[in-house]
């Protein structure tokens, strides 16, 4: 029996795997740990680029005040990082 078409099956599929969505479950599997940690005063970057400070929460949405008296309301998947206190800007 001749498992060549086999082998180059199996190794394309390890390939696609390793390569393509393994990395992509990571980073969703990250993004859901971004979205269940977020809280009321926690410093944020949108996936616009758009830096704010969390001041409202809700199941889908988070309100940003940007600056004193600007508000902005995103859903919570355009939250693209948090803002560690230790980074500088």
């Amino acid at each position: 029996m001749d498992y060549t078409g086999l082998l180059i099956f199996g190794g394309f599929f390890a390939f696609m795997y390793m390569f393509i969505i393994r990395p992509q479950q990571k980073r969703q599997k990250e993004a859901r740990e971004l979205m269940a940690s977020l809280a009321v005063g926690d410093e944020v970057i949108s996936i616009g680029g758009l830096h704010g400070r969390v001041s409202w929460l809700e199941d889908k949405t988070a309100t940003l005040r940007l600056a004193d008296g600007v508000e902005v309301v995103f859903e919570r998947a355009a939250i693209a990082s948090k803002v560690s206190p230790g980074d500088d800007e």
